[in-house]
């Protein structure tokens, strides 16, 4: 059987469709929130990261979902795909709602002392994703909060036209994958888009698509939209005072050491922009 390891944090919508995706076909894997040495050598701590057996780690959500059995799709849906991510800008509106929340991400590493290292070294990640997603809310010139739902009416008239309850009909394909991902994105730190989800008259068939996901998805561990959307599920677990506590150690050091932290992140960020071009830029978690 083939063994797969995944690095991400369940907060980034790639990652999650990555989980989501082995998941619905019930491959068992292992997943780490912190890169391996030969990962960060080579692209920091861009996410989502997969290997298969001991082939070497392989980036991009859309490739990774490929390699398992899922179809591609047109660029003309990717496109849209990135679209439906408007308003991730608004997870830094509160930045200590922003680093309580990465705070509470669980690790699954078994050991304790391991386990506790990955909370301090991932506090780096998230002054990373910090920085980054205020910089690109400040220089990149992203847009603002829409309030119309007009990222998702895409996916409406799709749905609309579906002959099933998924994008692709009766079963869940790489759209349905990386669309719910970054819902569970959106409700992992709230911002304005579980909103227009919640109550925009014109996105019905979004929220039935909902209900059916969340149902089909009902025993995944990294369901966050549960709480905002029916069928209601409770948040994932949070993880433990201690391992907060180690979280929160990393991050005051991080934050201590701005002027060697700093200089790390842009030289990481610059570097992720040199890599060959990806469908999925990285992305501020």
């Amino acid at each position: 059987m083939t063994t797969i390891e995944v690095y991400g944090a369940d907060h980034s919508p790639w990652v999650q469709a990555v989980l989501l995706g082995l998941h619905e076909k019930k491959l068992p894997y292992t997943l780490r929130t912190t890169p391996p040495l030969e990962l960060f050598s080579k692209t920091g701590i861009l996410m989502p990261a997969a290997r298969f057996d001991a082939s070497p780690w392989q980036l991009d959500s859309y490739d990774i979902l490929h390699q398992v059995g899922y179809e591609k799709v047109s660029d003309e849906d990717l496109s849209e795909i990135y679209h439906a991510w408007s308003g991730v800008e608004n997870r830094v509106d509160g930045g200590f709602r922003f680093w309580r929340e990465f705070s509470f991400l669980r690790d699954p590493h078994p050991s304790l002392l391991p386990r506790l290292f990955n909370h301090f070294l991932r506090s780096f990640a998230t002054f990373y994703f910090f920085l980054l997603i205020n910089l690109m809310k400040r220089i990149a010139n992203l847009p603002g909060p829409e309030r119309s739902g007009d990222q998702f009416h895409y996916w409406e008239q799709k749905l609309a036209a579906s002959e099933g309850n998924f994008l692709a009909g009766r079963q869940p394909d790489i759209l349905d994958l990386l669309l719910f991902g970054i819902i569970q994105c959106h409700c992992s730190i709230p911002v304005p888009p579980i909103r227009i989800l919640q109550e925009e008259p014109s996105l019905p068939e979004m929220r039935s698509w909902l209900g059916h996901m969340q149902e089909r998805f009902a025993d995944y561990p990294h369901l966050y939209s549960g709480v905002y959307f029916n069928p209601h599920s409770p948040a994932p677990r949070r993880s433990s005072a201690l391992d907060q506590a180690a979280f929160w150690t990393g991050a005051t050091v991080m934050i201590l050491g701005f002027p060697m932290t700093i200089p790390l992140v842009l030289f990481l960020a610059f570097r992720v922009k040199r890599l060959p071009s990806r469908r999925f830029r990285p992305g501020p978690a």
